[in-house]
């Protein structure tokens, strides 16, 4: 990203939703580092990378603060790096093109449920 300012503020932006939400960070890191001149896949790529950081640092305060449970995570590891294995292998065969409508339809369908979980709250 060629602009620092603009890198700060999706930095602190990607690092408050991944903080507040255990992901999400991507949804805006993605977008701003194709603005900032990259290419689909290597913004994603970035993103993943950029989360991987954050995502430590978020788990080391919760650790901090007694909140982690690692009996709970660890059911989910095995099954988290098998899938990162098998996502990397496709990611290289698959079109930007397409890898942008699987993306947008993964943050729509995010999208969808936390406005669920709104309209439910409220019925």
């Amino acid at each position: 990203m060629k602009n620092k300012k603009q890198a700060a503020i999706c930095g602190a932006a990607s690092g408050i939703l991944n903080g507040l939400f255990g992901s999400g960070g991507g949804i805006i890191a993605v977008p701003l580092l194709k603005k900032g001149g990259l290419s689909q896949k290597e913004a994603q790529a970035t993103a993943l990378f950029l989360m991987f950081f954050l995502s430590a640092v978020s788990a080391g305060i919760y650790l901090y603060e007694g909140r982690l449970s690692f009996s709970e995570a660890l059911g989910y590891i095995p099954g988290g790096i098998l899938g990162g294995i098998a996502a990397s292998l496709c990611f290289k065969k698959i079109k930007p093109a397409i890898l942008r409508k699987i993306f947008g339809g993964f943050v729509a369908f995010s999208a969808g449920r936390m406005l669920w979980g709104i309209f439910a709250e409220w019925i």
